[in-house]
C-alpha cells in the first residue's frame, strides 16, 4: 500500500519538472503527507497539464458518505479496471500524484520500522492515481486514490504491496485526454518498468501525520 509520502521540492521546481505553466495555488511542501489532506495532482484538461489540490482518499460520485474515502486511500491495479468504484475513472479521470519519496513500514522483531524510499535516479516523480468529484447539496469535493500493485524484488522485504510510480517518459501517456477502456488502461499500467530504488530507516516520529518537519527524514541506523 502507499500510506504516507514526502514532496519537498519548492513551486518553481515542480513547475519546471512537469512543464507547468500556470502557477499553483497554495502549493505547500510537506516531509509527511497522510490521507484525508490534500494533495497535489496533475490532470489533462483537454487543452493542457493543470495542476492542483485533491483530497486524498476517493470518494467515488456515487457514494452516500464522503466517509468512504477514508477506506479508499489506495486501488489495487490488478482489478482497479472491474471494481464500480474505479472502473469509470480509469476510463477517463486518470491523474499524477506528484512525489519526492514515500514511507512504508518494515515488520521486524521488535516492531514496525518506518523506512524512506525514493527512486536512484530521479528527484520528482508521480504515483499514477485516480480522481472523482462528489456532490452533496451546495457540497463538492475532489478527492483521488492512488494505484497500487504486487511489490517488486525490491520492495519485497519492507512490504508486499507497492505504489504504482510512473517512468518519466509515461507521465504524460497515463493522463492524456483520449479515452481509454479500463481493459486498456489496466493493460497500461502492466506495462510499466519499476524505477531503481533506494530506502534507509528513518525514526518513528513519522509515525504521527501531525508531525511535519525535517526530522520525519532523518536517517537513522541501528542501534539508535
Amino acid at each position: 500500500m502507499c500510506g504516507r509520502y514526502t514532496l519537498l521540492a519548492d513551486e518553481l521546481e515542480t513547475l519546471q519538472e512537469f512543464g507547468l505553466e500556470k502557477e499553483i495555488n497554495s502549493y505547500q511542501p510537506s516531509y509527511n503527507i497522510a490521507p484525508g489532506q490534500n494533495v497535489l495532482a496533475i490532470i489533462h484538461d483537454g487543452k493542457a497539464k493543470r495542476a492542483g489540490y485533491l483530497r486524498w482518499g476517493l470518494v467515488p460520485s456515487w457514494a452516500n458518505d464522503e466517509k468512504i474515502g477514508y477506506k479508499m486511500i489506495n486501488a489495487r491495479s490488478e482489478t482497479a479496471h472491474e471494481k464500480m468504484s474505479f472502473k469509470k475513472l480509469m476510463s477517463r479521470k486518470r491523474c499524477l500524484i506528484v512525489a519526492d519519496s514515500f514511507y512504508e513500514w518494515q515488520k521486524t522483531d521488535s516492531g514496525k520500522q518506518p523506512k524512506r524510499i525514493q527512486p536512484a535516479d530521479r528527484k520528482l516523480f508521480t504515483f499514477a492515481g485516480l480522481w472523482d468529484k462528489w456532490e452533496q447539496g451546495e457540497k463538492e469535493i475532489f478527492t483521488c486514490t492512488i494505484l497500487t500493485k504486487e511489490a517488486n524484488g525490491f520492495m519485497q522485504d519492507i512490504h508486499h504491496r507497492m505504489p504504482i510510480i510512473l517512468p518519466k517518459n509515461k507521465e504524460d501517456d497515463w493522463i492524456t485526454p483520449t479515452q481509454k477502456s479500463p481493459s486498456q488502461a489496466h493493460e497500461f499500467l502492466q506495462t510499466i518498468k519499476d524505477d531503481e530504488l533506494t530506502a534507509y530507516d528513518v525514526g518513528t516520529y513519522v509515525n504521527a501525520a501531525k508531525n511535519n518537519d525535517a526530522t520525519c527524514i532523518e536517517p537513522i541506523t541501528k542501534g539508535n
